[in-house]
């Protein structure tokens, strides 16, 4: 792009020369001597600055970003208004600790939380600084309010790193490798995919099995009724690879939970705030869980979780569940300015661009011959790459191919599950952005086909 275009179109992506450049390898460097080996960096991306969906780095490119600081820039980089409401926050009272303390924003938060979470009940609000803290409290919560241990998750989950949510999670081995035991109690279960049905039936009949699985063989052998407090399941499972499960699997599952007196808890902190063009995932499924994990969009890059329940069951005593620093004064500002922005426009623009992406992705499978599947709901979209859409045997290192091309040309996208391709921009993102990322998938799609 020449600098007249440039300086038309600041919001499409500028590469200014070789990546990863000068000031980027040197600080890559430095990062290798002094920062854990346990962060997973697919390419050398060294961010500078952002706003809305430009991330510039520090050699002076310019990229799309599709990531959203994976699900969480929800309003995009450093909105305006989500600046100014951590700056004047920060000028007022920067930290008090709510657990020992009284300050007004958390409790307009906990409000505002607790009106738009799913379903007309009243709710109980616990903050923390993340969303592996948000799934803690909802463990917590869940053995607490029914006096039970085990709980069921998902295969192919991620609840997050710390010890309770790493038990819950299910997605790769080298997540849980060397760290146990993790805590006892947790059973899995598989989890809906469509395009890979776990019991080999087709989509129709799938959803069913699943919760027939957890009926008829979890409950009646190592997680009876009676001693199960809660099934814990992302709506729309996020690094399991971008899976929308079917209504009737969310139909079935909370039959399933209120029959057995165990408790629905609901992991949205990655498809939640606005994502897939409803406030939660579970909106898509006219579903209310009991407890709620809310994170990463919530506050749009301030640390910030929550564990949101039904008011009848957040009723432990002083002492039992607290963080020094969860619902600190001035993420709660953020968040509460990322609320607003959400109502005023940014969950619908999601759906629209989210239905704008799938519109012109549908055809992929036919002109591509290593789509097999593309699938979402808003913003939160999968593209699964296989080797041979017959079989459907899956192929990561065509994937990893592609997400790599697209940095090359100035789109950042990421991967999730084994082979499938993750796009989850800012909710601000425009019709011309989802063109130019459209465009240059295409580009790399057809560069990794000419190459066999």
């Amino acid at each position: 792009m020449n600098k007249t275009m440039e300086l038309v179109r600041p919001d499409l992506p500028h590469l200014a020369g070789p990546m990863p450049g000068p000031k980027a390898r040197a600080i890559i460097e430095r990062d290798s001597r002094v920062v854990s080996s346990s962060y997973t960096r697919g390419y050398p991306l060294v961010a500078e600055r952002g706003e809305g969906a430009i991330v510039q780095d520090v050699d002076g490119n310019r990229f799309l970003d599709f990531n959203a600081g994976i699900a969480v820039v929800a309003t995009g980089h450093c909105h305006p208004r989500v600046v100014e409401a951590i700056q004047k926050q920060a000028a007022r009272l920067i930290h008090m600790s709510g657990t020992d303390f009284y300050y007004e924003e958390m409790v307009t938060l906990a409000e505002k939380l607790a009106e738009i979470a799913p379903g007309a009940v009243e709710r109980c609000v616990s903050f923390g600084n993340s969303g592996a803290e948000a799934v803690e409290g909802c463990i917590k919560l869940a053995r607490y309010a029914t006096g039970r241990e085990k709980i069921i998750a998902f295969f192919g989950s991620f609840h997050g790193r710390t010890m309770g949510a790493l038990s819950l999670t299910a997605r790769k081995a080298v997540q849980r490798a060397g760290f146990g035991p993790l805590i006892p109690g947790v059973v899995h279960a598989p989890y809906p995919n469509c395009y890979r049905c776990p019991f080999g039936k087709e989509p129709e009949s799938c959803a069913t099995e699943c919760v027939k699985f957890i009926e008829d063989t979890l409950l009646k052998t190592i997680a009876p009724a009676n001693e199960t407090a809660a099934i814990v399941v992302e709506p729309v499972q996020g690094e399991g690879g971008y899976i929308v499960p079917p209504r009737k699997f969310m139909d079935e599952l909370a039959r399933l939970a209120k029959q057995n007196g165990i408790l629905l808890v609901f992991d949205e902190v990655q498809c939640g705030m606005g994502r897939t063009g409803k406030m939660w995932a579970a909106d898509h499924f006219d579903a209310v869980p009991d407890i709620m994990a809310v994170a990463k969009g919530i506050a749009s890059g301030m640390p910030l979780g929550a564990t949101v329940a039904r008011a009848t069951l957040m009723t432990w005593p002083p002492g039992a569940h607290a963080s020094t620093f969860g619902g600190n004064p001035v993420a709660c500002a953020a968040a509460l300015a990322t609320i607003a922005l959400l109502e005023e426009g940014l969950v619908e623009n999601a759906a629209r661009m989210g239905a704008h992406l799938r519109e012109r992705m549908l055809d992929w499978p036919t002109r591509f011959p290593m789509v097999g599947d593309v699938r979402g709901l808003g913003l939160m979209i999968g593209i699964e790459l296989v080797r041979d859409q017959g079989t459907k045997e899956k192929a990561p290192e065509i994937r990893d191919r592609v997400v790599n091309l697209a940095f090359e040309r100035g789109l950042l996208v990421l991967g999730a599950g084994d082979n499938t391709i993750r796009l989850c921009p800012p909710l601000v993102i425009t019709r011309d952005q989802c063109d130019f990322a459209i465009d240059t998938l295409e580009q790399c799609l057809q560069t990794v086909m000419a190459h066999g």
